[in-house]
């Protein structure tokens, strides 16, 4: 895990460092309209399943989740191992004198693959003038940094997608919507508070993996496996649950930096990554209410939580869903 993880880094964000502006630190207004963002979001994806759970039942939840979050072997059993994606390929991507020809030949050994790589080339995000179908074209459009990222979310995306029945299998493709959203949203944050892109986006695609855990859980302790409904409840179980996310990424030997910044969002000693992916989480709930119709444009946990750099970022999450 270490190897593929290592490999994954190998790039070089130098250049998107300077595309950002610094961000502000947020005041005690912009706390608050985040903690009710996080509410919005939580009621909303609740919405179906939620009921008026007891204080005892909700704290026992809680204390699953903790208890999972302090047993790193137990943590990362829950939930399967990121496979080796390529091996070779991933070497490459490190080296820096690979040429795209040599990319492309170790790309187009995986059929699947290859149609993603040009998928992603033809997106919103890269905007080609025209359509992209070769696989050399694609490589040379997203770059070596653009197939990480590609890389780690096909990695990612099985992890919470493929659960069990119940609550947690029901919530996923919107969680796993949010956490790709949220993995974009950070990585375009990150150079204006000095952390790593590419380890920024590694972030958001991992934060979400704890509350999938810890809705089986609580899906498990109801009898009808619903889970308790109330903003309170889903405030601390995405506290917690981030703890779980780190968890794991420690046990798998992510770079200390992305553990560290995972668990340390909405704490004083946060690093810089715990930054963009704090505003980057922010961001991406907002742009599933806004597209969900639960809160409008000018809501003001829109024009109040998110300064103008973070507005232009939530509009190009919107673009990226008008064109798919």
């Amino acid at each position: 895990m270490k190897k593929w993880i290592d490999r994954m880094l190998g790039g070089d964000d130098k250049a998107a460092r300077s595309e950002a502006p610094a961000a502000a630190e947020p005041g005690a207004d912009a706390e608050q309209l985040s903690l009710e963002v996080d509410a919005a979001y939580y009621r909303w994806l609740t919405a179906s399943s939620g009921y008026q759970a007891t204080p005892e039942a909700e704290e026992h939840i809680l204390d699953l989740v903790r208890t999972l979050a302090a047993d790193p072997a137990a943590a990362a059993g829950l939930v399967p191992r990121i496979p080796e994606l390529i091996p070779q390929l991933l070497r490459d991507l490190a080296d820096d004198n690979v040429s795209a020809g040599d990319l492309a030949r170790q790309v187009e050994r995986d059929l699947v693959l290859v149609a993603e790589v040009i998928r992603e080339a033809n997106s919103a995000y890269y905007r080609p003038l025209q359509p992209v179908k070769s696989l050399d074209a694609a490589l040379m459009m997203i770059g070596q940094n653009g197939l990480r990222m590609l890389l780690a979310r096909i990695a990612f995306r099985p992890l919470i997608q493929m659960q069990e029945g119940g609550f947690a299998r029901q919530a996923a493709p919107t969680i796993w919507n949010q956490s790709e959203k949220c993995a974009l949203a950070a990585s375009l944050m990150a150079p204006g508070l000095g952390a790593g892109v590419f380890e920024s986006y590694l972030a958001g695609l991992m934060q979400n993996l704890g509350l999938i855990v810890a809705l089986r859980l609580a899906g498990r302790a109801s009898d009808e496996g619903k889970i308790p409904g109330s903003s309170e409840f889903g405030r601390r179980l995405f506290d917690v649950s981030r703890q779980l996310s780190a968890t794991i990424a420690g046990h798998w030997e992510f770079p200390q930096d992305v553990v560290d910044g995972i668990a340390g969002v909405g704490r004083l000693d946060a690093t810089a990554l715990s930054g963009a992916l704090e505003r980057g989480d922010q961001i991406a709930k907002l742009r599933l209410l806004l597209d969900a119709h639960v809160v409008d444009e000018d809501d003001v946990l829109v024009s109040g939580s998110l300064d103008n750099f973070e507005r232009r970022c939530l509009g190009k999450l919107g673009a990226l869903d008008g064109a798919g």
